[in-house]
C-alpha cells in the first residue's frame, strides 16, 4: 500500500469521522450528563437524513440543515415526554420512538425506501463551488464537515457552561439536588434530550448529503457506533473538562471509522462490520476495567506463580537482604 493510499483511507476515515462525531456528542450529552441511554438514536439519524434529504431535493440545501436539526429536536422531545410526563422506562421510550420513527422516516421519504440526490444540489456541492479555482478545491467535502463540527463543538461547551448546562450536567448526577435550586428536572432532560437529538439530526443530514442518497436503513447501528466512539474517547482522553472530553468524542469517532476503513480495505464482507463494532465496544469497556483491576490480577499471579511472577515487595525485601 503506498503513501497516496494511506493518506486517502486516513481522509475517508476523517470524513466520516467527523460526521459520526455528532452523534457522539449526542451520546455524550444524553448519556454522559443525563445519565439517559437514549435507543432512538438510529431512528433519529435516519429521520435527520430524511429530512435533510427531501428539503434540499426541494431546492432549499441551506434550510436541510436547521430542517433537520428541528427534526431531531422533535424526535428528542417525544422520548423526554414519554419518559418525565408518561413515566416510560427511559429504556422503553427510546424503543418506542425508534420504532415508530421507521414509519415516519418512509412517510417523509414519500413512501420510497431510497432517495437519491445525485443531481441535487447540497452543502457539499455548494461549498465546491465556493472553493473552485482555490487550492483547497478537492478538499471541499472535509472543510464542509470540519466547519459544521467545529461550530457545534464549540456551541455545545458554551452553552455547558452556562447555568442551564450546568444544570443538565447535574441532573444526571443528582436531580434531587438540581430541583432543590428551584430548576426541574423535567425541564433539564427535556432540554438535554432536545439538544442531543438535534446533533443526531445534523449527523444524519450531512452524511446523507455526502453520500448523495438516503437510505431507510442509514442510521442502522449508530447507536453502537456512537457508543464505542463515546468510550474510545473516554479512555483515551479521560475524565478531565468539558473541552477535553468533547475533543474525546471527536477522536474516538475518528479512530472507530479509522478500524472501519482498514477493515473494509482488507476486503472484510460488510456483514461482518457489525461484529466488528460490537467487538470494540467490548475492548472499549474492558481496558479501563483490566487496567483498574491490574494491581489485584498481578498480586493473585505472584501468588498462584511466584517464580513467573515475582511480588515487588518479596524482590525489594531480598535485594535490602
Amino acid at each position: 500500500m503506498d503513501l497516496l493510499a494511506v493518506l486517502g483511507l486516513g481522509q475517508t476515515a476523517l470524513e466520516l469521522g467527523l460526521i459520526c462525531s455528532l452523534t457522539t456528542l449526542a451520546l455524550f450529552l444524553s448519556y454522559s450528563m443525563l445519565n439517559v441511554c437514549d435507543l432512538s438514536t438510529d431512528g433519529c439519524f435516519t429521520l435527520g437524513a430524511a429530512v435533510g434529504a427531501v428539503v434540499a431535493i426541494s431546492g432549499h440545501p441551506l434550510l436541510s440543515i436547521p430542517a433537520a436539526m428541528l427534526a431531531g429536536m422533535c424526535s428528542g422531545f417525544v422520548t423526554a415526554f414519554l419518559q418525565t410526563r408518561m413515566g416510560v422506562d427511559s429504556l422503553l421510550a427510546g424503543i418506542i420512538v425508534n420504532t415508530g420513527l421507521y414509519s415516519i422516516n418512509i412517510a417523509i421519504m414519500g413512501g420510497s425506501s431510497l432517495l437519491n440526490m445525485n443531481k441535487t444540489t447540497t452543502v457539499f456541492t455548494m461549498a465546491k463551488s465556493a472553493l473552485a479555482n482555490t487550492p483547497l478545491a478537492g478538499q471541499y467535502d472535509l472543510l464542509t464537515v470540519i466547519a459544521a463540527v467545529a461550530l457545534m463543538l464549540v456551541i455545545l461547551v458554551l452553552f455547558l457552561k452556562t447555568k442551564l448546562g450546568l444544570s443538565i450536567q447535574a441532573t444526571g448526577d443528582n436531580p434531587d439536588m438540581v430541583r432543590s435550586s428551584s430548576v426541574s428536572p423535567i425541564f433539564t432532560t427535556t432540554v438535554g434530550l432536545c439538544l442531543s437529538n438535534s446533533l443526531t439530526g445534523l449527523s444524519g443530514c450531512l452524511l446523507a448529503q455526502s453520500q448523495k442518497s438516503v437510505n431507510i436503513d442509514i442510521g442502522s447501528g449508530m447507536l453502537t457506533i456512537a457508543l464505542a466512539s463515546l468510550l474510545i474517547g473516554r479512555t483515551l482522553m479521560g475524565r478531565g473538562g468539558i473541552p477535553i472530553r468533547a475533543v474525546g468524542m471527536l477522536v474516538g469517532s475518528f479512530i472507530f471509522r479509522l478500524v472501519y476503513t482498514i477493515a473494509l480495505r482488507f476486503n472484510m464482507p460488510g456483514f461482518m462490520l457489525k461484529l466488528v463494532s460490537s467487538i470494540i465496544v467490548v475492548l472499549a469497556i474492558f481496558l479501563p476495567y483490566l487496567k483498574s483491576r491490574s494491581p489485584e490480577i498481578a498480586r493473585q499471579l505472584s501468588v498462584r506463580f511466584p517464580r513467573l511472577f515475582p511480588a515487588k515487595g518479596r524482590e525489594t525485601a531480598g535485594k535490602e537482604g
